[in-house]
């Protein structure tokens, strides 16, 4: 694929972006476009290996040497209808994915992966720029109707999917505009949403119906909407933060990542006016989570003006390569520095908060001590702290970034029969069904916090088993790598 030689020709280019103390500066998104003469070069390196491993990285089966090939050759529309059949979001992936196919990219054992995760985002906007996305509503419709719950990755894809089909679909968001943690959880930066609202007016013109402000096991009962409804899909992803339990949790200043980036979202929406609890101007900020949350943290905090920023990972920092034990084509547990890490800020590792300190009920001090692993004989290892070795940040916001336990079910069980798993998560088959009749589930809150490309591949799946049911035969939604057959 692409051309032959290409790999060994060209080096990987690596994304382009602003320069740091101009990105800083604004909320508009960091990463530039490639020149088309570097794009192609780009898709050139695509090598001809015979068993593409990138099929197995990617969860939703994009066809990427099928692309590439595209873009090397100049045919961008071809490379687009080619990317549309498996992803109905490539302005989304390509911005947002940590890009498992390129982890699985052959050349990756022993050189520089094809820049895959780029070249979507490129032919993505090449396609809207040259007018090739265009609303494409079902050319008929069957009578049964689908609601769904959520307007996040798994939602929309599902509601994509199901509209394709023919069913007319109702998407039901608690907040104020559709997006989900598309729009509310993930930085302009990173994402401008006028490139989610883009896609959302297609979607429109499509024939979905947005419900916004409707809070689902609230105001409208689960029950209410599955009498409404001839199938549910469930797609609320994994709201609840895990939780610091330490001395002092109660203190002001400590704020949960979620509702510290809704802030800032909503305000670069200009949806509400700045809480000062919120802001991390002039103030000495402490993240405690080294993941993707714990880094878009970072990068709002440093664009608000914080005084100074330390984000802070219980485990060790990982190896600067992969270790015996993690081998090609597995996803390599590696050192990593994102865009934000690059802009400013510290980190630190393997260090474990044992209390929080504070006068007149606001915080001022993190007190934490280092861990080690201990790798016993014949036992899994275990985190254990290291004599001697305390250590005390200043502090004025404490923003908690250190993952997700499941989805906000609200009185989905007591509604719906609906079952959850002993982790807190939506009880799912094969076919993401719940224990309830005509109830799917999709995305993170049946599988957990997880990728945007692993929510877009199970709204996919889980449109195709909603399908299957409302026809009572096989669904004619594609599977993955395949066209759709209407």
């Amino acid at each position: 694929m692409g051309k032959p030689t290409g790999f060994m020709e060209w080096p990987r280019v690596p994304v382009l972006k602003r320069e740091k103390q101009e990105r800083l500066g604004d909320w508009n998104e960091f990463a530039l476009p490639l020149a088309p003469e570097e794009a192609k070069r780009q898709a050139g390196r695509c090598m001809d290996c015979g068993v593409p491993f990138c099929h197995q990285g990617c969860p939703l089966g994009n066809l990427i040497p099928d692309f590439n090939e595209a873009v090397y050759r100049g045919r961008w529309r071809e490379a687009y209808e080619l990317l549309s059949r498996t992803n109905g979001f490539p302005e989304m992936t390509g911005r947002l994915c940590p890009a498992p196919c390129e982890a699985a990219c052959v050349l990756a054992i022993d050189r520089d992966a094809v820049t895959i995760e780029q070249m979507e985002k490129e032919i993505a906007e090449r396609a809207f720029a040259e007018g090739w996305v265009k609303p494409r509503p079902p050319a008929r419709r069957t009578g049964r109707t689908v609601g769904v719950v959520g307007s996040g990755p798994a939602g929309l894809a599902a509601a994509a999917q199901l509209n394709a089909a023919g069913h007319t679909v109702t998407v039901y968001e608690r907040d104020a505009r559709p997006g989900g943690l598309l729009r509310y959880g993930i930085p302009d930066f990173k994402l401008e949403k006028s490139v989610l609202d883009r896609r959302l007016a297609i979607m429109e013109a499509e024939g979905i119906t947005f419900v916004n402000g409707v809070d689902v096991g609230g105001a409208v009962s689960f029950r209410e909407l599955r009498a409404k409804h001839d199938a549910l899909v469930l797609a609320m992803g994994a709201r609840r933060p895990r939780e610091l339990e330490v001395p002092g949790r109660e203190l002001a200043g400590v704020v949960q990542a979620m509702e510290f980036l809704e802030h800032q979202n909503q305000l670069v929406a200009g949806q509400r006016e700045k809480d000062a609890r919120l802001d991390a101007a002039g103030r000495r900020v402490v993240i405690l989570g080294g993941g993707d949350t714990g880094s878009d943290c970072l990068g709002t905090a440093l664009r608000q003006g914080a005084a100074s920023v330390t984000q802070v990972e219980l485990m060790p920092a990982p190896p600067m390569a992969r270790a015996s034990g993690n081998p090609w084509p597995k996803w390599p547990v590696v050192f990593r520095t994102s865009s934000s890490q690059e802009e400013g800020g510290a980190r630190e590792f393997a260090l474990l908060t044992k209390r929080l300190d504070g006068s007149d009920g606001r915080l001022q001090a993190l007190h934490a001590v280092r861990v080690e692993l201990n790798r016993e004989h014949g036992s899994l290892p275990r985190m254990v702290e290291v004599p001697g070795s305390e250590v005390t940040f200043g502090v004025d916001l404490l923003v908690l970034a250190m993952g997700f336990t499941g989805p906000e079910p609200g009185r989905l069980t007591e509604e719906l029969g609906v079952k959850l798993t002993p982790r807190g998560t939506v009880q799912v088959d094969a076919r993401f069904a719940t224990t309830a009749d005509g109830v799917f589930c999709a995305g993170d809150a049946s599988r957990g916090a997880s990728l945007i490309v692993w929510a877009l591949s199970d709204g996919r799946e889980a449109a195709k088993a909603v399908d299957a049911y409302l026809s009572g035969q096989r669904s004619v939604l594609p599977t993955k790598g395949v066209d759709c057959a209407f």
